[in-house]
């Protein structure tokens, strides 16, 4: 009864929610001692989007394989969307799993908890991940709608990105940011990596636009988008 927990938070949710590493790593611990599981390991996801597959993600990749080199026959993680990208995704990989004999363990459900192991399971966890899908897509129909209706009338519709202030409709720039991003190209071009720049500006206390922590990837995202607003200015 060895088990792997598996935690995850995208940068925008370490900044904003309360379901960050240490407290998703709480609570599988707790489930995992109340349950008689030995936690054989945890492995840690950090600012990467649930968008992407499993086994593409750089810890997900190491879940992955060590499930399939049979270092444990369990998986627990705080909710569906921390593992899975959809539906499909979550019953083929499921499925997958008890091929195997490897069971899931979901632990924050309203109060309830999820384990693939029996039959019951597995119906909650199919008709889970069914009502899960369903509202992903109401939510991206009514998105679109509040978009297209806040673009038609001229009114700003999208977050404030950094390097940049917002005064009412328009965007003006943050000199402090501003400073910032020439900083960080500057390090780009003298052969630094995306991790590396994160690392310093965590060390320096230099916070990304919502007060949270820079990854290789929202360091990525910054240069890439002013690279291409530097080159349309150009």
């Amino acid at each position: 009864m060895k088990a792997i927990g598996y935690l995850r938070v995208s940068t925008e949710e370490q900044a904003t929610t309360g379901v960050s590493l240490a407290a998703q790593e709480e609570r599988i611990r707790a489930y995992c001692a109340a349950a008689g599981l030995e936690l054989a390991a945890i492995i840690r996801e950090e600012g990467v989007s649930g968008s992407r597959p499993l086994a593409l993600r750089p810890a997900g990749g190491d879940l992955v394989r060590a499930l399939a080199k049979g270092e444990a026959s369990q998986v627990v993680a705080l909710k569906l969307d921390r593992l899975f990208r959809d539906a499909a995704d979550a019953l083929e990989q499921t499925r997958a799993w008890d091929r195997k004999g490897i069971a899931l363990h979901l632990i924050d459900l309203g109060g309830q908890t999820i384990n693939t192991a029996s039959p019951m399971g597995r119906m909650f966890l199919t008709m889970m991940a069914g009502f899960a899908e369903l509202e992903r897509n109401l939510t991206a129909e009514r998105t679109a709608a509040a978009l297209a209706h806040l673009k038609a009338h001229g009114e700003a519709y999208s977050p404030t990105p950094y390097g940049f202030d917002r005064e009412g409709s328009r965007l003006v720039e943050s000199a402090q940011e501003q400073v910032t991003i020439a900083r960080m190209h500057a390090q780009r071009a003298a052969g630094d990596s995306l991790r590396a720049i994160a690392r310093l500006l965590n060390t320096e206390g230099t916070t990304a636009k919502r007060g949270g922590r820079w990854y290789a990837s929202t360091v990525g995202k910054v240069l890439a988008h002013t690279q291409t607003a530097q080159g349309v200015a150009a």
